[in-house]
């Protein structure tokens, strides 16, 4: 940010209740991915995250929206003293609910806040490129009633993620036409080409008097459903009166409930060396891999006629494979997952199917 007032006015939400249900077995929902060190180096990718974002405002200004279920593991990985800045919500609602109460919660205590929201589970390699396009965004924020996205480049014609139809112009900062779900290839091919579509990343920022005021248009009811707590809002009545209200939102995410109603959204675009890490297939592009394009995460490997695999163990174990091709094999102790790559969208449901069939309660 450009002054030290920028600064504080900057509130960095970090989206932390996922289940990772994709990495099954690593992930599961007692310690789902953001909290592993699926790299294996040593930090989980919420420490990556949270460190990241310390680059962009002091710690007290970062905040954690999750489950309850977390909270003990998020201040035990981040190292926070107390829980003030966890944001915890009693049931799953998708993400707009958890924004709201964010939004509502950070404005009682600073009218002039610019807030980014975050994934706690993406990998950003170019992290310089990607704190420049947030400053920009930050600022644009500050002084425009907009709600700014970061999009993505796409580098191939995926149909894993939702896409963003912006207006060319010469500013870095683009106006959206419109949000578009996940495609057909053909579809994807088509929008690649065209140079002007960019991935959805699900990377937000706005000014806090911006975002309440598109909810309350967009996204009434729930907008009157935390409006009701502003007499409860950092104090000690804030827990009951979320407990008993905030069930009563719809569950859904802020895309479908904001961004594709509202008129004011525009995109920065960049490349920012971005995975969202979603399925394990695409953690295997951005590790380093031998000659034969195999990762590796354990003590040793021998690998023998075998290539584009993942294989992760155990710190203490070795692994000896012989004529595997495109495979993801995990070891996490309990259970033995080996799959083909080309299903791995099955192993989402992999974890239900054992537990159904073979009583396993490794969830």
């Amino acid at each position: 940010m450009s002054t030290k007032e920028e600064t504080k006015n900057t509130y960095v939400l970090i989206m932390a209740g996922g289940l990772g249900s994709r990495f099954w077995p690593k992930s599961r929902s007692s310690f789902p991915k953001q909290f592993i060190d699926i790299l294996g180096i040593g930090k989980s990718l919420l420490q990556l995250t949270y460190e990241r974002f310390l680059k962009i405002c002091p710690p007290e200004n970062i905040y954690f929206l999750t489950n309850e279920i977390y909270v003990d593991l998020i201040q035990q990985q981040i190292g926070l003293q107390s829980t003030a800045t966890i944001i915890a919500e009693p049931c799953r609602r998708n993400t707009a609910p958890c924004i709201a109460y964010a939004a509502f919660k950070i404005v009682a205590l600073n009218a002039n806040a610019n807030i980014i929201v975050a994934p706690s589970d993406h990998l950003i390699l170019n992290e310089a490129i990607f704190i420049k396009s947030l400053s920009i965004a930050v600022d644009f924020a500050k002084d425009n009633d907009a709600l700014l996205t970061l999009g993505i480049n796409p580098t191939r014609p995926d149909t894993g993620y939702g896409y963003i139809k912006f207006l060319p112009g010469d500013d870095e900062v683009c106006k959206v036409e419109h949000f578009l779900e996940k495609p057909s290839i053909e579809k994807a091919e088509v929008f690649v080409k065209s140079g002007d579509y960019v991935w959805n990343a699900g990377i937000f920022i706005w000014n806090v008097n911006s975002i309440l005021s598109s909810f309350k248009t967009n996204a009434n009811k729930m907008f009157s459903i935390f409006e009701k707590g502003n007499h409860a809002y950092n104090t000690s009545g804030e827990k009951g009166f979320i407990e008993e209200n905030y069930p009563l939102c719809d569950d859904i995410s802020i895309d479908f409930a904001i961004l594709e109603k509202a008129t004011n959204v525009f995109t920065i675009t960049g490349d920012y060396g971005w995975s969202d890490l979603g399925t394990w297939a695409s953690l295997h592009e951005v590790m380093d891999k031998d000659t034969q394009s195999n990762s590796f995460v354990g003590k040793a490997a021998l690998f023998e006629n075998t290539e584009n695999c993942l294989v992760q163990i155990s710190k203490d174990k070795i692994a000896v494979i012989k004529g595997l091709s495109n495979f993801i094999v995990v070891d996490d102790e309990k259970v033995l997952l080996i799959y083909p790559k080309e299903l791995e969208q099955e192993i989402k449901n992999v974890s239900i199917t054992a537990v159904t069939k073979l009583g396993a309660v490794y969830q």
